[in-house]
């Protein structure tokens, strides 16, 4: 296992957390020329590489010809830090940025998994709380804050925030909600 200082890996660890594994912006407090050296550290044990840097974003420095290159996690960094690696790393045409799955988690439609010509089925992780969380909602007698939040050990604003953020607007999800003598506010998916 490759040895990290605290600061390559408190680095590495921002940067696998981001969308494509990117290293830049350095999110660590750095000062002087130790940035490039850590950086330069984490490419000598092919735990970064350098690719085309998209316009906009940060970039690391410039190749012969003037095209600003930035700064990836490969998968030894990930494997590193004891994470999945990002799908997107290994699997990008040479030249193209990859694309972090992680936040694409896939839900399968209610009434079953097939796709119409090009819709996306989407799966959520095995054993997720996600996972969990959608089976409750999709229960016909649905879940109350209360009965999530005890589910899952979670405070009621994060129960909030899950449906409204993650399944409502992120995984596009229809949930519903109604009082119900009892039990409160029960909320359900319903598509």
């Amino acid at each position: 296992m490759t040895q990290l200082s605290d600061t390559q890996a408190v680095i590495l660890s921002a940067a696998c957390a981001r969308e494509g594994g990117f290293l830049l912006p350095i999110t660590a407090a750095l000062k002087g020329g130790a940035v490039n050296m850590v950086l330069t550290s984490l490419i000598k044990k092919e735990l970064a590489e350098e690719i085309a840097a998209e316009p906009g974003a940060p970039v690391w420095r410039e190749d012969d010809d003037g095209n600003p290159l930035t700064l990836r996690a490969t998968p030894a960094a990930y494997e590193a830090l004891g994470m999945q690696a990002d799908k997107g790393v290994d699997t990008a045409p040479e030249g193209e940025p990859a694309t972090d799955m992680a936040g694409h988690i896939e839900i399968p439609p209610s009434g079953g998994d097939t796709a119409t010509e090009g819709q996306v089925v989407r799966k959520t992780r095995e054993g997720s709380k996600q996972e969990a969380l959608v089976a409750m909602l999709r229960r016909p007698e649905g879940a109350s804050i209360a009965e999530t939040a005890a589910a899952f050990s979670w405070q009621a604003h994060t129960v909030r925030g899950a449906i409204a953020g993650t399944l409502k607007k992120k995984l596009g999800l229809e949930v519903t909600s109604e009082k119900v003598e009892g039990r409160g506010r029960v909320y359900r998916i319903t598509g």
